[in-house]
């Protein structure tokens, strides 16, 4: 195929998918000179055309976003850093065209250092002009807060400069390293300052070239990444291997182009039985290599130019070591199952686990361990927390946020917990399952090097601690709503989003509804918020059949009396809550009724363990194969957008459609076109027949 018929079809597929507003991805054969394989992939979701290059030392990601409010922006994964252009608000929406696909590009600074980036070529068709609003060049974290307030620091602000018809932002890191480039040249149109017009109808025609100074990260290249057990899926090998270093994996881009716990725990342990042990080994060898001195696991990591904004308001110092922050508590909890499923339960991590334990961490900012010292500090800490409620099991001794924080689990947006002091999953599956995590790599004897002379006595009990917390931290959670009253806020939740009642009032038997709330408030009293939060339990936990048939059963209801949609299980159902929670928890929240892969794929996992035991009744067993059908149905629905972070839903006619997160002017966010833990379906089989695909 030649090049311009290749291009041709990249840019028509890009072009469909973005009118239908679905994810489609083209990968490139094409190999860089080396003769290593180029990562070049497209995605169109909603009102964003996103192109993915990795070639070389240079990784990025191009963001075309369309609409009344356009901008061009390039993240990369090198120091989480950026380049964006927003232009003024247009009565008359853009849409942007990629007309050849970004190519590789290294320039010099004025100082002649390097810096690695991209260069596009691209049409902004509809608006006759466009004004230029603001460049940002910095950190993507300045970037994102930028789009969401409006705001970045004045020491980063770059003035442009004019040369013919090109303009051009530049300008050095902070502490003088190499920094950042964005040039736009107008290849097809006009220029005056920063007014850009249409010379015809043919639109404007801009030649993009943006580059960062950080240091590049060492690829993971998809021969060293997934094994043969991985699905055949190229938009999901495209997206993971974009995401993946042996440095770290990418918790999503654009927007969370660099580490973060919890999201690389919880697809270490998704994707494990498709990654190869050496992927694995350096999700896992993150993780611990950026606990703090206590064993907290840490949640993000401030890194480039970021971190030296953090700096300059910490002590004035123009330092550029990272900061890591603690502020979220379920990371710390997973990270001994998920540790344990590897060095322990698989073959090929229990066969070099004494090995990799062993290795240093290269730690952030002080000196080198091994990580065997690492995990038994988080060890340490997982037992001390553990204790109180160990000793006297009640509301108020289980692990809440911490002090002055709203957020502290996956569900961090403001209001995702719906004002929620202690969660559901950190207290009722994450503690017990790393207590129960404990004990094992005690029986193990594998960590017996790198505990101290104290350690025997806590690890013995960890046992005895993890039952404690199995048997009586989730029944503070029970929510029981009578029977009559769970009607009547069906219908009337039906009737406020113009859903037709009858099916989910027919799911409903004559029993009270009981299901777990999705956090406790400060006072102790269950929020009763229906969530997905279950599937955690299904995945880590080891319900007995009246646990299994009742978080199902309240599951897989008919939203809005549970989660199930025809467009997939939304995350988070206020039916029974007040009304000031349902406005709070809506399809344009980050947490609302919206639908997020990687829960679903959390689900379909857990479903399929439960399904492998064997002391489970007859009719809990058919419950679950029930269960595991209508999921899959509503996870083929998304099929075009599970490598997505989200999505929503909107009512076309009577019936569910998919609705890009982001795409909405309500919308609270934007979703990432590609995100680690929605690539879990390259480990996760679809378990109906081929021919029951849409």
């Amino acid at each position: 195929m030649s090049f311009d018929l290749r291009r041709a079809l990249r840019a028509r597929v890009a072009a469909a998918a973005l009118v239908l507003g679905i994810g489609a991805a083209m990968p490139s054969p094409a190999a860089d000179a080396g003769g290593t394989p180029r990562l070049s992939f497209d995605v169109a979701e909603g009102l964003n055309l996103n192109s993915f290059l990795r070639e070389g030392p240079v990784a990025a990601h191009l963001v075309l976003r369309s609409g009344s409010d356009p901008r061009v922006l390039v993240a990369f994964p090198a120091g989480n850093s950026g380049v964006g252009l927003w232009f003024a608000h247009v009565a008359r929406p853009v849409t942007w065209t990629l007309l050849e696909p970004p190519q590789p590009l290294e320039v010099k600074d004025e100082r002649g250092r390097t810096l690695h980036g991209i260069r596009a070529r691209i049409r902004a068709a509809g608006a006759a002009t466009l004004d230029v609003r603001q460049a940002v060049l910095s950190s993507v974290r300045v970037l994102r807060d930028y789009q969401a307030l409006g705001t970045f620091p004045a020491a980063v602000r770059a003035a442009p400069t004019a040369r013919g018809s090109t303009l051009t932002w530049a300008r050095d890191r902070l502490d003088g390293a190499p920094g950042y480039l964005l040039r736009v040249e107008v290849a097809q149109g006009s220029i005056t300052g920063k007014h850009l017009a249409a010379r015809d109808d043919a639109g404007l025609v801009l030649e993009i070239s943006a580059a960062s100074g950080e240091t590049p990260l060492t690829p993971l290249p998809a021969a060293e990444l997934l094994d043969a057990h991985a699905a055949p899926d190229p938009a999901a090998r495209n997206a993971l291997t974009f995401l993946s270093y042996h440095e770290k994996f990418l918790a999503g881009s654009w927007r969370f182009d660099t580490y973060f716990g919890r999201d690389t725990l919880m697809s270490m342990r998704l994707l494990m039985p498709a990654l190869t042990a050496s992927a694995v080994d350096a999700g896992l060898g993150a993780v611990l290599s950026r606990l703090s001195p206590e064993g907290e696991v840490a949640h993000e990591e401030d890194i480039g130019e970021f971190a030296i904004l953090d700096h300059l308001r910490m002590n004035g110092r123009k330092s550029d070591a990272p900061v890591f922050d603690y502020k979220m508590i379920d990371g710390t909890f997973m990270l001994a199952p998920v540790a344990a499923a590897w060095l322990l339960d698989d073959a090929r991590g229990r066969r070099q686990a004494a090995a990799f334990l062993e290795r240093p961490d290269g730690r952030y900012g002080s000196a080198p361990r091994r990580y065997g010292a690492d995990l038994v500090d988080n060890l340490r800490l997982v037992l001390r927390e553990a204790a109180k409620f160990g000793a006297e099991p009640r509301a108020a001794n289980l692990v809440p946020l911490k002090p002055g924080m709203d957020v502290g689990e996956w569900r961090d947006s403001q209001g995702g917990l719906a004002g929620g002091r202690v969660p559901y999953d950190v207290n009722a599956v994450f503690v017990p399952a790393a207590l129960e995590a404990a004990a094992r790599f005690f029986a193990s004897g594998l960590l017996d090097r790198y505990l101290d002379a104290d350690d025997r006595g806590r690890f013995e009990h960890a046992a005895a601690l993890a039952r404690v917390w199995e048997e009586q931290a989730a029944p503070l959670f029970q929510v029981e709503v009578p029977n009559g009253d769970a009607r009547r806020d069906i219908a009337a939740y039906s009737a406020a989003l113009g859903i037709p009642a009858d099916g989910a009032l027919a799911a409903i038997d004559a029993a009270a509804v009981r299901f777990h709330a999705l956090a406790l408030a400060g006072d102790g009293r269950p929020i009763p918020i229906v969530n997905t939060d279950e599937g955690f339990a299904l995945l880590f936990g080891h319900p007995d059949a009246d646990a299994l048939r009742e978080s199902v059963t309240a599951l897989m209801r008919p939203f809005p009396a549970g989660l199930l949609t025809p467009v997939g299980m939304v995350v988070a159902n206020p039916v029974f809550a007040s009304a000031a929670l349902q406005a709070g928890l809506t399809s344009n929240a980050y947490h609302g009724t919206v639908v997020w892969s990687w829960q679903q794929a959390m689900l379909a996992a857990g479903l399929d363990r439960q399904l492998r035991r064997t002391d489970l009744p007859g009719p809990v067993q058919e419950l679950l194969r029930t269960a595991q059908t209508q999921l899959w149905r509503a996870i083929r629905a998304g099929h075009a957008m599970r490598n997505s972070e989200l999505w929503s839903w909107k009512l076309a006619n009577g019936r569910f459609e998919i609705a890009p997160f982001g795409s909405s002017a309500s919308d609270a966010d934007e979703s990432n076109a590609a995100q680690l833990w929605s690539t879990v379906y390259l480990a996760i089989p679809d378990p109906l027949p081929a021919v029951a695909a849409p």
